[in-house]
C-alpha cells in the first residue's frame, strides 16, 4: 500500500510518497497556491500519482503541514471575533502583562487585539480558584449579551471566563446558549482550548483559536473534497505543532494546534531519522524559501515549549521548541541608505520570487547570489523542470549591489551568502550557546530546499565538525509526516506543592486525563493495542515564576521520590544548577494520548566502491577570495554509494536541494542515504 506526507510551504508544496511493500521513497514538488493551498496539494497529488503510475485506491495514508492557521495570524485575515468574558476583566487582551520585549526602542508597538474593544462584552458570572460558584450564570442575560455581540457583525465567539480551567461548568452552558441563539456563529470555549490558569494567555489562545477557526474549517473542507475527486478515500490528517497527526473533526475544532505545523514536522523527522543513523545529539537546520528553522534534540529527545507569540499575540500550546528567523533562499538583499548590505527578513516569496526564476521578480535574493556563484545549478532546479536564468541574476545583482558598493560581482554575491551565513548562525546560537549546549557536541542535520546548501557555511562558522543531509533533503518535512503518530495533547492546573498527601491527587488526576485520552483513541477508531500514552508535568521551586516540563513514564502512588528525583535533575540540566533544599511546586499536568501509526520501512542503499563514475558533470564554484573560482565535480545523491569518500570541494545535487562540500571537507554517504559531511 502507499502512504503520502505534504508539506505546504510558503514557496513550494512538497510530497513524499512510501511504498510499503518495497519500501521505496519517492519525491516530488509543485509551485504553492498561497490563496488556496488545497488546489497545490490536489493538483500536486494528482501529478504525483501519475509520475509514479501509482492508482489513487492504493492510498492508505494522507497527511499533510499546513500554514493556514499561522498565515491568517501573520496577515490578520481571520473573521470577525467577539469574546466573551467575565465582568471586569473585558481588557484583559488590551492590559496583557507587564513584560515588554522592546523596553527601549520607543518605536515598538505592540499589535492591536484581534478582538475590539466593542466586540468585547461582559457576562455577570463568577468562579473562584477552587471552582467554587460565586456569582451563577444567567442564561437569559447570557443570550441577551450574545445577540448584542452577533449585531456587531461576528462570525466566531470566543468565551474566556476567570477560573474556568477549575470549573468549565458557565463556559459549557455559555457554548450552548450561543449556538441555540445564533447557530451560524463558530464558538470557542477557554476550557476545551487550554484549560490552563494564567488568564492572559488562556485568552489570547482561545481568541486566536476563535479568530481562525471558520476560514480553517472551510479550508479543510475544500481539502477533503479535492483529495476526493482524485479518487482518494482516505480522510486527510494535519500535523500540529506538538509532533504529531490530528484527524480533520479535531483541528475543525482547535485550528490553532496546527501553527508551526510544517516545522515541526522536520524535528519529528529528524529524531527518527538520526535515531536510525545512531545520532542523539541534533540541531535541525530547515532552510526554505523564506524562513530558516532551528531546533535542539538532545538524547534523542526534541525540547518543547508551551510559551510563544504568533505575530505578536501568545499562544500558550505544547509544541516543539523552533527558533525562526527571517531568512531563505527568497531573502531579499539591499544596499540600505548607509551604504550597508542587507538580507532579510523580507522574502521574494513564492510570487514574484528570485530573479532567476524569471516570474517577474526584480529584487535581487539568496538564491540568485547561489546560481551566480556556481552553487545552484546554473540552468535549471527540480531535475531541469524549473529554468533558471544566471545571466539575469548576475546583471542584477551587478547592478543593484556590486556597483554601489564599488565591488565586482563575485564579491558581491559572496557577501549576500556570508551576510546570510551570518544570520543563520545566530539562529543556531539561540538554542544551543544561550541554552549552556556548545555545538560542537551536535551533529548539524540539514535540510529543506536551502539547507544543504548554506550547512557547510554555517557549520564552520558555529564550530559544528559533522552534517548530516537525508535523502531528498528539500521534502523532509512530508517525510516527518509519514514518520509521525496520531496524537493530542490534553492538560489540567493543578497548583499544589508536592507532598506524600498532595501526590495521590495529582496521580489520580494523570489516571484521569489518561482515561480522557484513551476515550478520544477510541472515538478516532484507534486499536487498542496502537495505543500510548506520554506523561508529563510542569513544575517549580517555590517562589518561582517560570516553571519546567518533567517527563514521566509513569504516575502512580509509587512514584513521588522518582517524580522529586527527575525534576530537580531536570531543572539543573535546563539551568546548570538544583536547589533541593526548596519545596517543589505543581503547576500543570500533561498527557498525550498517542495512537501508532504503521510507518513502513525505507529499502537501504547498495554499497559501491568508487566516486569516479558517480560524478556526472563538473562546474566552476566560487568558494570565496581564499580559494576563488574552483573546477568542482557535480554529483547526484541518488547515485552515490555507500562508503565510498568523496573529498570536497564537490556539489551533491538532487531534486529537491543541493548540498555544498567545502575545499578540505570530505563526504561519504551511509546505508540509508544520509550525507555524512565532516571537517
Amino acid at each position: 500500500m502507499i502512504r503520502i506526507g505534504v508539506d505546504v510551504g510558503g514557496t513550494f508544496t512538497d510530497f513524499v510518497l512510501l511504498d510499503t511493500g518495497s519500501g521505496t521513497l519517492s519525491h516530488f514538488k509543485v509551485a504553492s497556491t498561497p490563496d488556496d493551498p488545497s488546489i497545490g496539494i490536489a493538483d500536486g497529488v494528482r501529478e504525483m500519482l501519475a509520475r509514479f503510475e501509482v492508482a489513487a485506491r492504493e492510498i492508505e495514508f494522507l497527511g499533510h503541514g499546513t500554514t493556514v492557521a499561522t498565515n491568517m495570524l501573520i496577515e490578520r485575515r481571520g473573521v470577525p471575533t467577539g469574546l466573551l468574558t467575565t465582568k471586569g476583566f473585558r481588557d484583559v487582551l488590551a492590559v496583557g502583562r507587564q513584560t515588554r520585549p522592546s523596553l527601549y526602542d520607543y518605536r515598538a508597538r505592540k499589535p492591536a487585539p484581534l478582538v475590539e474593544r466593542y466586540r468585547r462584552l461582559e457576562v455577570n458570572e463568577r468562579v473562584d480558584s477552587s471552582g467554587a460558584v460565586l456569582k451563577p450564570l444567567d442564561e437569559n442575560a447570557v443570550a441577551e449579551v450574545v445577540r448584542a455581540l452577533v449585531a456587531t457583525g461576528v462570525a466566531s465567539i470566543a468565551v474566556s471566563f476567570i477560573h474556568a480551567y477549575r470549573n468549565p461548568a458557565h463556559e459549557r452552558v455559555t457554548r450552548g446558549v450561543i449556538e441555540r441563539v445564533a447557530p451560524q456563529v463558530y464558538v470557542s470555549i477557554s476550557s476545551d482550548v487550554l484549560p490552563e490558569f494564567r488568564e492572559f494567555e488562556r485568552t489570547s489562545t482561545t481568541v486566536l483559536n476563535a479568530y481562525v477557526g471558520p476560514k480553517m474549517r472551510g479550508y479543510l473542507s475544500r481539502l477533503c473534497s479535492r483529495i476526493a475527486d482524485v479518487g482518494i478515500t482516505v480522510e486527510p490528517l494535519t500535523f500540529h505543532s506538538n509532533g504529531g497527526l490530528l484527524p480533520v473533526k479535531t483541528v475543525e475544532q482547535l485550528p490553532v494546534l496546527t501553527c508551526l505545523s510544517g516545522p515541526a514536522a522536520g524535528v519529528v523527522g529528524s529524531c527518527a531519522i538520526g535515531a536510525e543513523a545512531g545520532i542523539s545529539e541534533i540541531i535541525t537546520f530547515d532552510v526554505g524559501g523564506t524562513s530558516t528553522d532551528v531546533s535542539l534534540i538532545t538524547n534523542g529527545r526534541p525540547r518543547y515549549t508551551s510559551n510563544r507569540q504568533v505575530a505578536g499575540f501568545p499562544l500558550k500550546i505544547p509544541m516543539l521548541d523552533i527558533h525562526v528567523i527571517g531568512a531563505g533562499g527568497g531573502s531579499i538583499a539591499v544596499v540600505d541608505d548607509t551604504g550597508a548590505l542587507k538580507v532579510g527578513p523580507r522574502s521574494a516569496g513564492a510570487v514574484p520570487g528570485p530573479i532567476a526564476y524569471g516570474k517577474g521578480g526584480t529584487e535581487v535574493t539568496l538564491t540568485d547570489a547561489n546560481i551566480v556563484l556556481g552553487r545552484l545549478n546554473p540552468t535549471g532546479l527540480l531535475d531541469g523542470r524549473m529554468k533558471v536564468d544566471r545571466a539575469r541574476a548576475a546583471a542584477a545583482i551587478e547592478e543593484k549591489i556590486a556597483r554601489p558598493l564599488g565591488i565586482s560581482l563575485e564579491a558581491a554575491a559572496h557577501g549576500i551568502l556570508r551576510i546570510a551565513t551570518a544570520n543563520m548562525s545566530r539562529a543556531i546560537r539561540s538554542v544551543s550557546t544561550e541554552h549552556g549546549h556548545d555545538p560542537a557536541d551536535f551533529v548539524l542535520f540539514a535540510f529543506g530546499g536551502a539547507g544543504p546548501l548554506h550547512a557547510a557555511d554555517v557549520a564552520a562558522e558555529c564550530g559544528i565538525r559533522r552534517i548530516l543531509v537525508p535523502q531528498e533533503p528539500g521534502t523532509l518535512c512530508a517525510r516527518g509526516i509519514l514518520l509521525s503518530d496520531v496524537s493530542r495533547d490534553f492538560v489540567q492546573t493543578h497548583l499544589a506543592g508536592v507532598s506524600a498527601d498532595t501526590w495521590p491527587h495529582v496521580a489520580a488526576l494523570i489516571a484521569g486525563m489518561v482515561r480522557e485520552g484513551d476515550a478520544w483513541l477510541e472515538a478516532e477508531h484507534v486499536q487498542r493495542e496502537r495505543r500510548a500514552f506520554r506523561i508529563a508535568i510542569d513544575a517549580r521551586y517555590h517562589g518561582q515564576s517560570h516553571d519546567i516540563r518533567v517527563h514521566m513514564d509513569t504516575v502512580t502512588a509509587d512514584d513521588l521520590e522518582p517524580f522529586v528525583e527527575a525534576f530537580h535533575r531536570t531543572h539543573e540540566a535546563e539551568y546548570g544548577h538544583d536547589i533541593r533544599e526548596l519545596p517543589i511546586e505543581i503547576v500543570n499536568c500533561r498527557v498525550q494520548a498517542v495512537g501508532v501509526v504503521p510507518k513502513g520501512v525505507t529499502r537501504p542503499v547498495a554499497a559501491g566502491s568508487s566516486t569516479a563514475s558517480e560524478r556526472v558533470s563538473a562546474r566552476p564554484v566560487y568558494f570565496g577570495e581564499q580559494h576563488g573560482w574552483l573546477e568542482t565535480g557535480i554529483y547526484r545523491h541518488s547515485a552515490l554509494a555507500p562508503g565510498v569518500p568523496l573529498e570536497g570541494p564537490a556539489v551533491v545535487e538532487e531534486m529537491s536541494a543541493t548540498s555544498v562540500v567545502l575545499p578540505g571537507q570530505h563526504a561519504s554517504v551511509d546505508r540509508a542515504g544520509n550525507i555524512i559531511i565532516e571537517s
